[in-house]
């Protein structure tokens, strides 16, 4: 009786898997920093890294949500989850409001590295940035369209509509693709280069970086889809999906200002691609 469980508290069992993921994280940015300097032996690191990182990911993963099958997640377990899910979108938050702070300053004070972009943004070496309301317009409603096929899926979810969820994930997922296919194309065929001046640099870092949310996002809708079909989540527990929406919707947001931000008032009065 002494080993007996009489909390709602979801204990853990000791675990190699944190200390592996520190370990690839100390690789992987040792990786990164030795490429930057251009040393040698910097892919062995960086390699090293990122297969940890990616095996800490599906096993840490897959952990939990054998866990969340077994009946650990209990109501305190997951009131708990949401704040840890709520906290990383927040950091999240912060990360993009780095790129959109340096783009402000850019934008607003070129006078200070007029010796580079010539006093004007965009800068003079810009002959022609991207057509907000060209492939950018589309991706933002392909997005808008998206936020609401997830928002819909949760809602068939909520009412026990298996098949609804499917098809709401599926049209998700799909629109993800989409969108990452366009982004991609219209990388290929941009007029300006990354590295070249900061307008193209922050732009492609800005963008990149919101691209690969949201190719991280279609990962975690899959893995929901998958999960639907093996018959997780039900009306009452399905914190897996939840978060899966919560960080879709925190893609779409982003990209709204993006859109705003960079593609409209940051290439205004500039010649259209």
């Amino acid at each position: 009786m002494s080993g007996a469980k009489n909390h709602d508290y979801h204990i853990l069992a000791p675990d190699i898997w944190p200390l592996v993921a520190a370990f690839s994280a100390l690789m992987f940015t040792s990786g990164m920093a030795l490429s930057f300097h251009g040393l040698s032996g910097a892919h062995i690191f960086l390699g090293i890294g990122i297969a940890g990182l990616i095996a800490t990911f599906f096993a840490w993963f897959s952990k939990i949500v054998h866990e969340a099958q077994q009946g650990d997640h209990t109501p305190v377990v997951q009131l708990h989850l949401r704040y840890g899910m709520i906290l990383f979108i927040a950091s999240e938050v912060m990360f993009f409001v780095g790129w959109f702070w340096s783009w402000f300053d850019f934008a607003l004070f070129p006078s200070q590295l007029s010796d580079v972009i010539g006093g004007q943004w965009p800068p003079k070496a810009i002959e022609a940035v991207m057509d907000p309301f060209a492939l950018p317009l589309l991706n933002t409603l392909i997005l808008l369209c998206s936020g609401t096929t997830v928002t819909w899926a949760h809602h068939c979810l909520i009412h026990g509509d298996r098949e609804g969820l499917k098809k709401g994930l599926w049209l998700t997922i799909i629109l993800g693709l989409f969108f990452s296919f366009f982004q991609a194309y219209e990388y290929m065929h941009a007029p300006f280069a990354f590295g070249q001046n900061t307008y193209g640099s922050a732009f492609y870092m800005a963008t990149g970086f919101h691209g690969f949310h949201v190719i991280v996002g279609t990962i975690f809708l899959i893995v929901c889809l998958r999960r639907v079909y093996l018959g997780h989540f039900t009306p009452r527990h399905h914190f897996g999906f939840e978060a899966a929406a919560w960080y879709w919707h925190f893609v779409d947001v982003v990209w709204l200002f993006l859109f705003v931000v960079v593609y409209v008032w940051g290439g205004w009065g500039a010649h259209y691609h």
